[in-house]
């Protein structure tokens, strides 16, 4: 195995490697925050708000509103272009040689080809979405030709999460549904609630963990969101996932494991109420869009329909007005509701086999990472994007954003093994050396 470091080349075995990768990050100190990169995460989380103020507050149409989104990500795209014309940094070359960055490029690209033969309604909107699929991932690299990767992704993370705790507080002020969730049905849903909730949680945790600001208030504020938000599936995936980090990780002490188990337990006390009126609608008066017969309607309609297309699939965007009405509500499914099933629908063998080259590459590459906190939080949030894809999907990204695995991939390739530490820095287990200081 090859290890690059600053000055040169070293030929290390895998042994060594393990035993001796530098965490780039310096814990204890925060990290610079770039305009740039927080602006762009702030984009990735507030945009799904977009088309809901289009809509309700200034009585737009919905295309306004996508038009208006689409819009802002090239002038941010346009921004980081202009940016990126001075000299590169070490990051973004690092990142062209990770696994799982190389998936998310073959992903883009056989999506975007997929389109001369997907059932789409609309050829023009549906290009127009996936390039806007494909300015995600351009976005987070052109950044990175700018600044080291550490400090993009700190940033990026700021962004996300600042700009999700907006949607919070808007989601808590916006007039409840008949069926007692947050959110808006058509335009900003539960679900879409839930999950950026979830994902900013995981987000201010892994800069907590990089000592990078205080999160408390954040965290505690958007897990309440999610609780409130009802998303039963986002729930589940998001109480596993924790439980899977509560369990491993090892630099919390007990006491504070059992105080946030207590700090749960309060949590599900105190909305009891709420679940219980939930339940009842739920299994009374609710529309079969949310129930699981509505969804066995759905996987069973998009298995039908991707064993007709089984090796290419149907093609980006091809399941939006083309998927038949149902239920007393005529609900218009927007994608397959299972995150495996999507992608056999859209793609087929293909887009199955892209999916799990994916996501297993995303696997492998956290295996660089140091042993601590950042690595276990992170596989705890492969572990819930995996759950909650059992029951959830997206029309057009996967659950595991590809602009955020782009981030995570440039954080992975910024390990490296310099020379003098190849031979002086092993010891039994593994050594974690980083001037001075043991990364977390």
């Amino acid at each position: 195995m090859t290890a690059r470091a600053d000055s040169g080349r070293s030929e290390v075995s895998g042994s060594e490697l393990r035993n001796s990768i530098v965490f780039p990050e310096v814990p204890g100190t925060t990290q610079t925050v770039r305009l740039i990169p927080f602006l762009v995460g702030f984009y990735f989380s507030f945009r799904a708000i977009v088309v809901l103020v289009a809509v309700r507050v200034f009585v737009l149409e919905p295309r306004v509103g996508v038009a208006l989104d689409l819009l802002s990500e090239f002038a941010l795209l346009l921004l980081a272009a202009f940016q990126a014309a001075g000299p590169f940094v070490r990051s973004a070359k690092s990142l062209r040689r990770q696994t799982s960055f190389r998936w998310v490029v073959v992903f883009l690209l056989y999506s975007g080809c997929s389109l001369a033969w997907s059932g789409t309604v609309s050829l023009s909107a549906s290009f127009l979405y996936w390039c806007g699929l494909a300015a995600d991932v351009v976005l987070v690299y052109a950044i990175l030709l700018v600044y080291p990767a550490v400090e993009v992704a700190h940033s990026l993370m700021r962004g996300f999460v600042c700009a999700t705790s907006v949607l919070a507080f808007v989601a808590w002020m916006m007039p409840v549904g008949a069926d007692l969730r947050l959110g808006d049905s058509e335009y900003f849903n539960t679900n879409q609630i839930g999950n950026l909730c979830a994902f900013a949680v995981f987000l201010a945790q892994y800069l907590a963990s990089r000592k990078d600001g205080q999160w408390k208030p954040a965290i505690i504020f958007l897990i309440l969101t999610l609780v409130r938000s009802l998303s039963k599936t986002t729930l589940v995936a998001f109480l596993v996932s924790e439980g899977f980090f509560l369990l491993l990780n090892q630099s919390m002490s007990r006491k504070a494991k059992m105080s946030i188990v207590g700090g749960g337990a309060l949590v599900v006390l105190v909305f009891w109420g709420l679940f219980e009126s939930y339940y009842d609608v739920y299994t009374s008066a609710g529309n079969q869009a949310q129930t699981l017969t509505g969804r066995v309607a759905i996987w069973s309609y998009s298995l039908q329909a991707s064993l007709e297309k089984p090796w290419f699939g149907n093609g980006f965007d091809a399941m939006w007005r083309v998927f038949p009405p149902f239920g007393n509500e005529q609900f218009e499914a927007r994608h397959a509701e299972n995150e495996l099933l999507q992608q056999f629908f859209a793609y087929g063998v293909v887009g199955v086999g892209l999916l799990c080259g994916l996501y297993g590459s995303v696997c492998r590459s956290l295996r660089r990472l140091p042993l601590g906190t950042s690595r276990t939080l992170l596989a705890s949030l492969m572990l819930f994007v995996l759950i909650r894809g059992c029951a959830e999907a997206e029309p057009f990204d996967l659950l595991f954003p590809l602009w955020a695995i782009t981030m995570f991939s440039a954080i992975v390739a910024e390990i490296r093994v310099p020379k003098s530490q190849t031979s002086s820095n092993r010891v039994s287990g593994t050594v974690w050396q980083s001037a001075g200081r043991v990364p977390s």
